[in-house]
């Protein structure tokens, strides 16, 4: 990317792997190197074409993600893509704690609610319980409509000196957090509940000097009905086995006490993966969110990658303290 954009005698450079964490990580090592004083302007950029002519974005995705550490168990047993991976949370979430099909799907609805207000979201039609739960099977339980849209796209963003920031564009960053589980796959853990999200979100909290209940709204990496679930109890809006109730009484949705993925998250808005919600945070938190503008004091982004096991977040507000 340097030598395309003809840059010269860059400070820093880095390329980050942390799956679909990455972005939030990138933001938190722009911070540190701009508060380090390494650098005074760093540009973090996310760009993916995994849609391409007689390619899908279901062929690109079809990638196995290792569950067990067996070379090739996965491919062996059929088991392909993120879909499958992730078909295992919402099975263990809907027997441990008695989800039914409805309370997924009123995660799916409520993503579409927001989309409706976002001239971006690729997804703006009016989506009903009825089509959500005629939509077919992915890897049962989960449906297409539980399922992220992805797109080509990118985005970026610029992370400064807070002397070399536009007042009327100013986003703070107050916290930063990352957690990483490894993957606990056969010891004494729930490895679809015991993430690095808890260790992300704790450590971004004590960093701002806030917690869960006074953030205005939340924008998850939740490319799964079950993952923004999941994300709701890990960052402390409820206890364990509470997440579908708490998104059945809608206070997820547009009118709730938690406004979650206002731009209509990765299911109807788009899938460029950790983007999708910092975008989304920082447009709300600039106040720019139009129709689907709600109260904006305090936003969390979140990143998740792979398997739930790589978790990053972070806090951003329009004010300098809080």
């Amino acid at each position: 990317m340097q030598e395309d954009l003809g840059l010269r005698d860059l400070g820093l450079l880095a390329s980050i792997e942390g799956e679909g964490s990455s972005v939030i990580q990138m933001l938190q090592i722009a911070t540190l190197a701009v508060q380090g004083g390494l650098a005074k302007r760093v540009a973090c950029v996310f760009a993916d074409a995994p849609i391409s002519h007689n390619v899908n974005a279901g062929k690109t995705f079809a990638i196995p993600l290792p569950l067990t550490g067996i070379p090739g168990w996965e491919e062996q047993i059929g088991l392909f893509g993120a879909t499958s991976a992730f078909g295992f949370v919402a099975s263990r979430y809907t027997a441990l704690f008695g989800a039914t099909e409805e309370d997924f799907g009123e995660w799916a609805l409520a993503e579409r609610a927001w989309a409706t207000g976002n001239d971006r979201a690729f997804l703006r039609q009016p989506l009903t319980m009825e089509e959500y739960l005629a939509s077919r099977f992915v890897a049962r339980p989960i449906r297409v409509m539980d399922c992220a849209y992805p797109v080509n796209g990118a985005v970026a963003f610029l992370v400064v000196c807070d002397d070399d920031m536009v007042d009327s564009k100013r986003v703070f960053i107050h916290g930063i957090g990352q957690g990483h589980s490894g993957c606990p796959a056969f010891g004494d853990l729930e490895p679809e509940f015991d993430n690095g999200a808890e260790l992300a979100g704790k450590t971004a909290y004590a960093m701002a000097g806030v917690g869960p209940a006074e953030v205005s709204s939340a924008q998850f990496y939740a490319p799964f009905t079950c993952t923004g679930i999941v994300s709701l109890e890990n960052y402390g809006f409820c206890d364990r086995g509470e997440g579908a109730a708490f998104t059945a009484e809608g206070r997820t949705a547009p009118g709730g006490s938690l406004p979650v993925n206002t731009g209509g998250g990765m299911l109807s808005g788009y899938y460029l993966q950790g983007a999708t919600p910092l975008a989304e945070a920082i447009i709300q938190a600039r106040g720019e969110g139009g129709d689907r503008q709600v109260r904006n004091d305090i936003v969390l982004a979140t990143g998740l990658g792979g398997r739930q096991q790589h978790h990053a977040a972070a806090i951003l507000s329009p004010h300098r303290s809080l």
